[in-house]
């Protein structure tokens, strides 16, 4: 997938990387007990977010929302929209993301 702008780093996250294509891409995220994605959002793609084991939470700004997810569960964030995730109760979680269709790029916001 195409990179753009890029001010969020998620070096301490586990991740396994299913699919990277022109316009798309498919990850695993693992987070453990007390991780999170911070605070972000993408301009161009949204993401499509899968639990596989949880449940596991994204939370949403403008509008607010927090999505409960359970394993099985899917939501979706728009582009322009800030997000992040985390494990509910601040307990591990693992999903499958999928991002596109377009331009990946990320910027940070702060908590």
């Amino acid at each position: 997938m195409k990179e753009g702008k890029r001010e969020l780093q998620l070096e301490e996250i586990r991740s396994e990387t299913v699919m990277d294509g022109a316009d798309m891409r498919a990850k695993i995220y693992m987070l453990a007990a007390g991780q999170r994605i911070p605070w972000h959002y993408h301009s161009k793609i949204a993401d499509l977010f899968f639990c596989l084991d949880g449940p596991m939470v994204v939370e949403t700004r403008a509008p607010h929302a927090k999505h409960l997810l359970q394993p099985g569960e899917r939501c979706t964030v728009p582009p322009m929209t800030a997000h992040c995730v985390y494990g509910s109760n601040d307990g591990p979680c693992r999903y499958l993301i999928l991002q596109g269709v377009g331009e990946y790029d990320n910027h940070a916001v702060g908590g």
